[in-house]
């Protein structure tokens, strides 16, 4: 397993990551007008601007295979996702201690935004919930999140 830093020509992979695991698992937490929310949020055009900062990376199997993107803006963990059949095999954990290495270089905590999906996960992690937000999204659905923070 390596990190390395996404470049222009990995929006796409990005993309992919991204949509992929959103369609495979947050209908199964949220209803249609928040998974579409999601995916219109994580779109190629945010996907690319995050690339051209230099604040997206991207976990590779032993193969070079992508099974992961992370993004990490100031002292934010953003767009954290683990393709459905990479997941229990580490790739999760090393992305975030990855994000949390370099945020700790400038900050003395990391926060994010958790979906219902991987909220537990960030709890075990030593992330709390500093606040509960929901958006109204369309055909009346809503997408319900939590804003969590770890001290570093």
């Amino acid at each position: 397993m390596k990190i390395r830093n996404a470049i222009l020509s990995d929006a796409e992979t990005v993309r992919m990551i991204t949509h992929t695991t959103i369609s495979s698992i947050y209908p199964h937490y949220y209803p249609k007008g928040a998974v579409d929310f999601f995916l219109s949020h994580h779109s190629i055009n945010n996907i690319i601007k995050d690339i051209r900062s230099g604040d997206v990376y991207i976990a590779e199997t032993e193969n070079g295979e992508p099974a992961g993107t992370a993004t990490i803006n100031g002292n934010e963990i953003n767009r954290l996702f683990v393709l459905p059949e990479h997941q229990g095999k580490g790739f999760g954990r090393l992305l975030m201690q990855f994000a949390e290495l370099k945020i700790s270089n400038e900050y003395k905590s990391a926060e994010l935004s958790a979906s219902l999906s991987a909220k537990e996960i960030y709890l075990k992690n030593g992330y709390i919930s500093v606040s509960y937000h929901i958006i109204d999204c369309d055909n009346g659905d809503k997408l319900c999140y939590d804003y969590m923070t770890k001290q570093l």
